[in-house]
């Protein structure tokens, strides 16, 4: 069904083609409406997801959830051991365990703030991020910042009180 909207532009005229017929379809004014109906909706689905964070609000970390990023997700305990106790080192594949074994310098005891070399969180976390050079410490791109920083927390507690108590 045709209404009179239909076939009025904006400033109230018929709309007509190149042979005089009437048009069919959106004038400017509904054209534009539907623009601004898409911009809206548009805006209001950005905000739908989470904000993006500001740079300067700074993460806090837990270190019972950077326990288990170490002796797990991380890989962390495979050369440092459960809880950073280079003594207990989880069953490896042979290689694995050789390739360890071989490390110079090797792996250091991170219940020790004496033995560490790395002297900030800055260091610490360049040195996951991008590994250590002149050590055999690899990157860990797997973390997620949370993770980075819940792990942070973790050794902070290690150097401070020593491997935890496991329950």
């Amino acid at each position: 069904m045709r209404t009179a909207l239909d076939e009025i532009n904006w400033k109230g005229t018929v709309k007509t083609n190149s042979i005089g017929t009437p048009l069919k379809g959106l004038s400017l004014a509904g054209c534009l409406l539907v623009a601004i109906q898409f911009v809206c909706m548009f805006e209001m689905n950005a905000w739908a997801g989470s904000p993006p964070s500001p740079k300067n609000m700074t993460m806090t970390g837990n270190a019972e959830r950077g326990r288990a990023v170490f002796n797990g997700k991380g890989v962390c305990y495979y050369c440092h051991g459960m809880d950073g106790n280079i003594e207990q080192r989880p069953q490896l594949a042979a290689d694995t365990a050789a390739l360890i074994a071989q490390l110079n310098p090797p792996p250091v005891d991170l219940r020790s703030p004496k033995s560490l070399r790395l002297t900030s969180d800055n260091a610490r976390a360049k040195a996951i991020r991008k590994g250590h050079p002149g050590t055999g410490m690899f990157p860990d791109t797997t973390m997620t910042d949370q993770d980075l920083t819940d792990t942070l927390a973790y050794l902070a507690l290690l150097r401070r009180e020593g491997s935890p108590k496991t329950p």
